[in-house]
């Protein structure tokens, strides 16, 4: 065992397979239920690889001082264990991947808090679902163990160290030393070309224009570009745009001068101002008035702003991230917004993709709600059945990442209120998800024969069925125009091939 380990050590692998393989390895050594390897991070710990776990284990943090059989890993050196008599609560019950999907309670279980470099690192955890699994010779063997897991860790943050000093150049912050405050999950290959774009792009002065639908989180990602660029260090500064009021939006932005208008008692500066030498967030910027547009421009293109009521220009340094939800191409041509900002800000797009673009990283995302449930409503375990999780991979997401967190919200408080104990492993079924429930129900049988076939002949459906339909329809249009070639007709749909294969089943076209 030690020896496989070892091995894995000295050969060159991507991070996430050599400590995928560790975990696995672990996991068969002790013939046990599941294996973690969670990294600590501002109070919290961070699954980076599991063996054993249900599919949104990935996406879930558990706060320390909410679980204290990890506080207790983490409070001491050498194997902590906790056998089948242990009162105290286990972070994963329910959450071991059996058969059927039943939730599974833990019978025993044991860990290691890890050091790297002498600073405390996270922990290692074992559980197990038959009772004195981990006896005194387990226990030895995983003491054992730590040094060549702890080597395991050091490997793998020398060699992300030594990428990010390829990486970085002039001043640019590395990369490992991000804070990922507000992070983004996925695993999807969709997101990690995105997280690569970002990396790129950050570390550029170019403005970025963030576009995609409502609730795929491009605020999140404006974050990630300012703390990976030049200008962490300095202010973010964040402007709602569809919030500023026509009357108020020149001023909010660049500031006025003491009697501008009625009631500018004082001199003010605006945001531009605010996000000097760092960032300036215009979240929802189509919907600025055309009448702050040009000033903004002159911004973009000189770096120089003027207060209203001001005559004297002023120079800032600010970089500009935007973002909208809006089409604002359809904007221009129809007047409403500038041709020549929109070039200007457009200098480098990057679509965020739905999430029902996204594959399996809904699982992930699920998870990392489910577990703030939990804490919230002071569960023991808060988990999704088989089929929660085909619901969830199946239904199509308008409202995005933003509606899943509902939905897990709403489906978590509908269990409780329906009778499952804080005590209980509660396990949210796909009825209580409601996800049928939230497209359009069919229009009311109107009073007529006329009426009911909309005076053309053909009966009302739901928006759902019109939906499905025409989605069958151009599936199997780009099936037939490439010859029955999959990846083919996935890159016609701009769709990911994996996500194709699932719609397609769920519409009852077979591959």
């Amino acid at each position: 065992m030690q020896a496989l380990l070892l091995a894995d050590l000295v050969a060159e692998l991507p991070q996430a397979v050599r400590l995928q393989r560790l975990v696995s390895s672990l996991r068969a050594h002790f013939r046990c239920g599941a294996v973690a390897l969670l990294q600590l991070e501002a109070g919290h710990l961070r699954p980076i690889a599991v063996d054993g776990l249900v599919e949104d284990a990935l996406g879930r943090r558990f706060e320390v001082a909410q679980h204290p059989r990890l506080a207790a890993i983490l409070a001491r050196r050498g194997v902590t264990c906790f056998h089948h008599e242990s009162t105290l609560p286990d972070p994963y019950d329910g959450l071991i991947d059996g058969q059927a999907g039943l939730p599974l309670p833990v019978h025993d279980c044991m860990g290691t808090s890890l050091y790297v470099e002498g600073q405390p690192w996270g922990a290692l955890t074992l559980d197990a679902l038959d009772i004195g699994t981990f006896d005194a010779q387990a226990q030895a063997e995983l003491h054992e163990f730590i040094v060549v897991v702890e080597a395991c860790l050091r490997v793998t943050r020398l060699e992300s160290e030594i990428r990010a000093l390829r990486a970085s150049r002039g001043d640019a912050p590395s990369l490992g030393a991000v804070h990922e405050a507000g992070e983004i999950l996925g695993q999807s290959e969709t997101i990690k070309r995105l997280l690569h774009e970002l990396e790129i792009v950050a570390d550029s002065e170019l403005p970025v224009l963030l576009w995609g639908e409502t609730g795929v989180g491009k605020e999140l990602f404006a974050h990630r570009l300012h703390r990976l660029s030049r200008r962490s260090a300095r202010p973010l500064v964040h402007v709602n745009c569809a919030a500023l009021p026509e009357s108020l939006a020149e001023s909010e932005l660049f500031g006025h001068v003491k009697g501008a208008f009625s009631g500018a008692l004082s001199e003010r500066p605006g945001r531009f101002d605010a996000a000097n030498g760092g960032t300036l967030f215009l979240d929802e910027v189509g919907e600025l008035p055309l009448t702050v547009q040009s000033k903004l421009l002159r911004a973009l293109q000189n770096g120089e702003i003027q207060r209203l009521g001001d005559d004297r220009p002023r120079h800032v340094d600010v970089r500009v991230i935007a973002a909208t939800n809006r089409n604002l191409r359809d904007l221009v041509r129809d007047g409403a917004f500038r041709a020549d900002l929109y070039h200007r800000l457009s200098v480098y797009p990057v679509p965020i993709p739905p999430l029902r673009e996204r594959g399996n990283d809904v699982l992930l995302l699920a998870g990392r709600f489910l577990e703030l449930n939990r804490a919230r409503l002071g569960l023991r375990s808060l988990r999704l059945s088989r089929h929660a999780e085909d619901a969830l991979r199946g239904y199509q997401w308008p409202g995005n990442v933003r509606e899943l967190e509902h939905v897990i919200s709403r489906a978590a408080i509908k269990a409780v209120s329906r009778g499952a104990g804080r005590n209980e492993i509660v396990t949210l079924e796909a009825d209580l998800l409601d996800l049928q429930g939230m497209a359009l129900p069919p229009a009311a049988p109107p009073a007529s024969a006329d009426a009911q076939t909309g005076g053309a002949g053909a009966a009302f459906t739901t928006l759902r069925e019109t939906v499905d339909d025409c989605q069958r329809q151009a599936i199997r249009r780009a099936l037939a125009a490439h010859q029955g070639n999959w990846a083919k007709a996935a890159g016609a749909l701009a769709v990911d091939a994996s996500n194709l294969h699932k719609l397609a089943r769920r519409l009852g076209i077979k591959a």
